[in-house]
């Protein structure tokens, strides 16, 4: 279950995620949309863990190059870029005592469950739904 912490007033939305060559539907997940800095800095930090199907939606104002870190993690995650086009670009799988930065190229990030992406047949090059 998602844990709201310190920062509260989230928007949450259902995005759908779909083979990138036949369309058909591999999996829906229910995100927290993480849209001003604040949100963003703070991102899953004060979160305890995570369902199967939840997850927190970084929308930057622009694609662009950007790197994401592990800071104060409770748990692994999986860092998915997504272009503007709604590509899926890159996947990480991240663990809480990851010291690096994971970095890909795109206007989304999708922050979700580790082993999410194999447990549904995501990859890159599928095509993520997001209402904007």
């Amino acid at each position: 279950m998602l844990q709201q912490g310190v920062v509260t007033g989230y928007e949450r939305t259902t995005i759908t995620i779909e083979d990138g060559d036949t369309g058909a539907q591999l999996s829906a997940v229910t995100v927290r949309i993480a849209d001003t800095t604040y949100k963003q800095y703070v991102g899953l930090s004060e979160t305890e863990s995570l369902a199967a199907d939840e997850g927190m939606l970084f929308v930057h104002d622009e694609p662009d190059e950007y790197a994401y870190v592990m800071r104060e993690m409770a748990f692994p995650i999986e860092i998915v870029f997504i272009s503007s086009d709604s590509e899926i670009t890159t996947i990480h799988r991240a663990h809480p005592d990851d010291d690096g930065q994971f970095e890909g190229r795109g206007q989304f990030v999708l922050e979700v469950p580790v082993g999410f992406t194999d447990d549904n047949g995501i990859s890159e090059g599928d095509t993520v739904n997001i209402d904007r």
